[in-house]
């Protein structure tokens, strides 16, 4: 059997395989560290975790911080949340899994579910992975699907995922069960048989073996979310020796163990995969069409109803927390039949802010949503038009705007969509009109609701408008929230 073997592979983190290990530096980064965390913070970080006995430094008297940021980084790599620079400063913001994650640290059985569906949010791109862009699939939906597959028998070979599944680029439903084929065969092949096989890459699979045996495996493993079966030694492989190197070359077991799916997940797992299958495309972060930052917005925003059916989370908080998902489901407009529920769902989202009476008037020659603000020392009115577009909103009729804000009495006009041409700003230069992008509204209001803040105040945003009329101030809403919800300055 010949199976072509690229060296550009998954890159599966390697820092830690220890799960206690997570959980604590995910508590920590939450409920310890400040907004503006200074190097000597990140200090009493690592104190905190040696004396949980989690963390051991090479040289404690030097108290390096790289192992301390390769915890954190490995907290984004498995979708608690993302990093953003705010003012030169790194902040961590959890997302809506992560904060799932540590309110049900304590109930293991929730646990393991709620972990189960943050390997379903990873892709490859991934935000927090140096894996090479040519790949795009989601590594974990494929993983899980093959650990359902009746014809593996439920069992995924050590070998299998680090000569093959590993360098697998795309994945389509074709492809698939080319790579069911593929794997049956090679279940077929001797021990000495793979050890020739990997030997003649040794350098590449030596990687492969170290990051999935020494880590992955034994992360998910402790997580629950597998059982481990060890198997018999097939080859030792060895890493390269590095220049001017005096010690040894580092060798790495490959064995014939497999893995199976904890039973109780199988049934969460086939759902999954029904609503959310192995084949579809990643988000690009090269997307041309959308700020980075947003595409990596929407990868941490994955947060299906499926997991919260499944372990029983409030109705009163899932429906809330639906608002913000929906405002970015209908700013796309899917097939063009969205745009008067992206209206609809607006209205519902500025209703949130305590002080504001949102009301839905449209039509033509009508702006879409009236609002007043209740401020302290007198009301105001302003108009907010939904341009949901599920390509990019190509421009805006200022003088359209001015007749429906007019109309109203308003004062100045909020312009909500989920992406722009560039030239739309200057439609909208010195007028009384600024655009916030729905992604960056939605999450805004995701945080104050996942934190019970229900006396949401319009006046933030009433000031950066005034401040800021004829922008856009999606960035400065985003810096907002991540200075009240962010943990963490990361450096």
């Amino acid at each position: 059997m010949s199976i072509m073997v690229e060296r550009k592979k998954w890159i599966l983190y390697k820092h830690t395989c220890n799960f206690e290990l997570v959980k604590a530096v995910a508590l920590d980064v939450k409920n310890s560290c400040k907004a503006d965390i200074s190097v000597e913070e990140r200090r009493r970080m690592s104190d905190r975790l040696a004396a949980l006995n989690l963390y051991k430094t090479r040289n404690p008297e030097e108290r390096p911080l790289d192992s301390i940021n390769h915890r954190i980084n490995t907290l984004e790599y498995w979708m608690f949340g993302y990093e953003q620079r705010i003012d030169g400063k790194k902040r961590f913001m959890f997302s809506p899994l992560g904060n799932l994650f540590l309110k049900h640290i304590h109930a293991e059985e929730k646990l393991k579910k709620i972990f189960l569906t943050m390997l379903f949010a990873m892709q490859f791109q991934h935000p927090g992975s140096s894996t090479d862009k040519s790949f795009q699939l989601y590594p974990f939906r494929l993983i899980l699907k093959l650990l359902t597959d009746h014809r593996l028998d439920g069992k995924l070979y050590n070998f299998e995922v680090e000569y093959v599944i590993a360098f697998l680029k795309k994945i389509t439903y074709e492809s698939y069960e080319t790579l069911i084929i593929e794997l049956l065969k090679l279940r077929q092949l001797n021990t000495k048989t793979l050890a020739e096989l990997m030997k003649k890459d040794e350098h590449t699979y030596v990687n492969t073996v170290h990051e999935w045996e020494y880590f992955t495996q034994k992360l998910l493993s402790m997580a629950n979310i597998w059982d481990y079966h060890s198997g018999e030694l097939i080859c030792k492989l060895f890493h390269p020796m590095k220049t001017n190197s005096k010690s040894k070359p580092t060798a790495r077991s490959a064995t014939r163990g497999y893995v199976e799916l904890k039973q109780d997940l199988v049934d969460l797992t086939k759902k999954l995969l029904v609503s959310y299958g192995f084949a579809e495309e990643p988000l690009r972060l090269d997307d041309p069409e959308r700020l980075k930052i947003d595409v990596i917005k929407e990868i941490y925003s994955f947060y299906p109803e499926i997991l919260l059916k499944e372990i029983g989370e409030s109705d009163r908080l899932s429906k809330l927390l639906e608002l913000p998902k929906r405002i970015d489901e209908y700013a796309n407009n899917p097939e063009n039949e969205t745009a008067y529920l992206f209206e609809s769902v607006l209205i519902d989202g500025f209703n949130m802010f305590y002080n504001v009476e949102a009301n839905g008037i449209g039509g033509a020659g009508h702006t879409d949503i009236e609002c007043v603000y209740l401020g302290r020392s007198r009301n105001k009115k302003f108009a907010v038009e939904s341009k949901s577009t599920n390509k990019k909103l190509l421009g805006i009729n200022a003088g359209r705007l001015r007749e429906h804000r007019e109309e109203i009495g308003g004062e100045y006009t909020i312009v909500i969509t989920p992406r722009y041409v560039p030239a739309t700003i200057r439609d909208i230069k010195d007028s009384p009109i600024v655009i916030i992008r729905a992604s960056t509204f939605s999450e805004y209001l995701y945080n104050h609701i996942y934190n019970d803040i229900r006396d949401i105040d319009y006046k933030d945003f009433d000031d950066i408008i005034l401040e800021n009329l004829g922008k856009d101030i999606s960035a400065i809403i985003s810096d907002k929230t991540i200075e009240r919800f962010a943990t963490c300055n990361l450096g």
